[in-house]
């Protein structure tokens, strides 16, 4: 198990990373004629749930960025002072005919802690908050309901915080966020922080993974 200490340190190269070093996001292509839906999540840092909603068969694109807040075109360094209102979160295009927004929330509600308020592990601030940013009347009303399940159920010990709120706008994160975990796997904070999230996901949710790549 890391240290609090290296864990902290780890965590503090995420903010302190600078704007001026993009790395190229990789292109996902949709095929052609595909009817998508769209679902936008806020678990805390879009590092390690980025590269968990990517495996999900279904999942046609996963976006980084941020949403949520009052400041236009905000950039990594204004969304980390906590005072933009943001939240850092994966903008998701999906086919519904292969992955429905139910199995979506499922995933959501596990991969992150959603009793937490403004906070994720040693990530703290308004911009990890636990929120889904609902896009229709269906995607409110079928949050609400899993959240309120999920209460009177005692899933968890504590009640759950997580913001079910109107979406609005949708800023893409610069590009060195994007595709993290799979660019810089060896890292130590892909190591130690996102690999055991992403293992222990692939457990869980084997049945709607994508299929491994050919070699």
């Amino acid at each position: 198990m890391l240290s609090a200490i290296l864990y902290s340190a780890i965590s503090l190269v995420s903010c302190n990373q600078s704007s001026s070093q993009p790395i190229a996001m990789s292109e996902e292509i949709i095929p052609a004629g595909v009817k998508t839906d769209t679902a936008t999540f806020g678990t805390g840092c879009f590092w390690c749930t980025e590269a968990v909603f990517q495996e999900l068969k279904g999942v046609l694109k996963v976006t980084s960025g941020y949403s949520g807040g009052t400041v236009k075109n905000p950039s990594y360094e204004q969304v980390c002072t906590g005072t933009t209102g943001h939240a850092e979160c994966l903008q998701i295009i999906y086919d519904p005919q292969l992955i429905s927004f139910d199995e979506l929330l499922e995933v959501f509600w596990e991969v992150h802690d959603p009793t937490t308020l403004n906070r994720q592990g040693n990530d703290v601030g308004t911009q990890y908050r636990s929120v889904i940013f609902y896009h229709d009347a269906r995607q409110k009303k079928k949050a609400e309901e899993y959240k309120a399940r999920l209460d009177t159920s005692g899933a968890y010990n504590n009640p759950i915080v997580t913001e079910i709120t109107p979406f609005s706008y949708f800023y893409a994160a610069e590009n060195y966020h994007q595709d993290y975990y799979r660019l810089h796997g060896s890292q130590p904070y892909c190591t130690f922080v996102i690999r055991p999230k992403v293992e222990k996901f692939e457990k869980v949710f084997k049945n709607i993974l994508k299929a491994p790549a050919k070699p």
